[in-house]
């Protein structure tokens, strides 16, 4: 018997472009779909992940990602898994215009949600986001135990939980985040060891 333990890897796709030609902070709101564009990079995601050994596929239950996910169902032959742990940031600015020069953020009625952007003050805390994905993170590993899982979730879901595995602080500059639309970040485990970070954008040609 081999006592080599066993690589298995943790793919977190972020979904594809939403259409939102106002340009709201749409977070959780429900009703919110991939653009054509969006439809476009989840295929191509997916189809990079053809031949993988994907024992374990779940995804959040909002539409974008239900929706990003069908194209992986259609190379996999999977169908995921929703997991509420890999649900969008909690955001107090849901349903407003937050960019450019005639943002809701202008206005000074929302700054006393600025006050405190480390945690950060207008919505979910970073520690609470990066424990949740990592409460799915540990159901994939063990569910695909020697294989692979994908999870598809969304950017700040990501980025907490990339930052929390390569030992960063969870409080950063948004404009820093690496993680594209439909981009794959990539936990690689041995044993229940995080070994290795990695990132990719099969999607980045569109």
């Amino acid at each position: 018997m081999s006592t080599h333990a066993k690589h298995t890897i943790v793919h977190l796709v972020r979904h594809g472009e939403v259409f939102n030609p106002e340009k709201i902070l749409y977070g959780r709101l429900p009703d919110w779909h991939l653009s054509d564009r969006g439809r476009a990079q989840a295929a191509a995601t997916a189809e990079s992940f053809a031949g993988h050994d994907v024992r374990y596929f779940a995804c959040s239950p909002l539409e974008r990602t239900q929706e990003t996910s069908a194209a992986f169902t259609k190379v996999l032959g999977m169908s995921p898994t929703l997991d509420n742990d890999v649900i969008e940031a909690g955001n107090s600015f849901e349903g407003l215009h937050v960019r450019g020069w005639d943002s809701d953020l202008w206005n000074p009625k929302y700054w006393s949600r600025l006050r405190r952007p480390g945690q950060p003050s207008w919505g979910e805390h970073y520690v609470d986001i990066a424990d949740r994905m990592f409460s799915a993170i540990d159901r994939a590993r063990l569910a695909a135990e020697g294989h692979e899982a994908i999870i598809v979730t969304h950017q700040l879901c990501v980025v907490a939980a990339a930052r929390r595995a390569r030992g960063l602080k969870l409080a950063h500059n948004p404009a820093t985040r690496q993680c594209d639309l439909a981009s794959v970040t990539s936990l690689v485990f041995v044993g229940d060891a995080l070994v290795d970070v990695r990132y990719s954008e099969p999607a980045a040609h569109l």
